[in-house]
């Protein structure tokens, strides 16, 4: 027979808690200032999306205060789908982060997702280059390009890195269109990231997408040098 009485056994091997522990100081919070369990939801989901981004920026942080007053608009207007569930990302303001190579625009980007992510707040994000978005949404046996457009345009935040780096044409430049404008008209939070001055992007993507982004992002201009050649060096 099993004995009920017996004292109540921890939640989680010391394997899990020294994880947590190790997870805890690398984001410097110290573990006796609260309950560890008030932090493991945060920490899992954090975990799940570093799964997501590139290893070269999954411990990017958010380092620049307009990206960094970005991230708390978007956590303050994050909604709970029902009474005690998380709050999630629904709508927000949008971000067009603008310099040249190697000046951190795709590491502020990555580390905004896992700002809000650690904040306790729940994103469903994809992230893409203008080149891969392009490469992926070609017709081909077997695809559904419609319906991927369709996920890419109601995913509730999106990163979309290098705008204007790939070859235009007429069809991209639709593709680029019908993107951003439901995002647009959605309201929806997006990141751009952009190496093109703001007149070479609207050569590159065409009036109607320069204007809507215009109404719809914050700028965020980076300058400096390449980060890249300076840690080759």
């Amino acid at each position: 027979m099993r004995d009920r009485n017996r004292d109540p056994q921890p939640l989680g091997g010391e394997g899990t808690i020294a994880r947590i522990a190790r997870i805890l100081a690398a984001r410097n919070i110290d573990a006796t200032a609260a309950p560890v369990q008030d932090a493991l939801e945060p920490i899992a989901a954090l975990e799940a999306a570093e799964a997501r981004i590139p290893m070269r920026y999954r411990s990017a942080v958010v380092d620049h205060p307009q990206v960094e007053t970005w991230v708390r608009t978007v956590a303050s207007a994050a909604v709970a789908p029902s009474k005690g569930a998380r709050r999630q990302v629904r709508t927000g303001p949008s971000l067009l982060l603008i310099g040249t190579t190697g000046t951190g625009k795709t590491h502020l980007a990555y580390g905004g997702i896992r700002a809000l992510v650690g904040a306790g707040v729940g994103v469903r994000w994809h992230a893409t280059t203008s080149a891969d978005l392009y490469a992926h949404l070609r017709p081909r046996p077997g695809s559904d390009a419609e319906r991927e457009l369709r996920a890419l345009s109601r995913c509730p935040l999106l990163i979309l890195d290098d705008l204007g780096a790939a070859k235009t044409s007429e069809w991209t430049e639709e593709i680029t269109y019908r993107l951003v404008n439901h995002r647009y008209n959605e309201m929806l939070p997006t990141l751009v990231t952009t190496n093109l001055a703001i007149r070479d992007l609207r050569a590159a993507v065409g009036d109607r997408v320069a204007s809507r982004l215009a109404e719809m992002t914050e700028r965020v201009v980076l300058t400096g040098a390449d980060r890249r050649r300076g840690n080759a060096a």
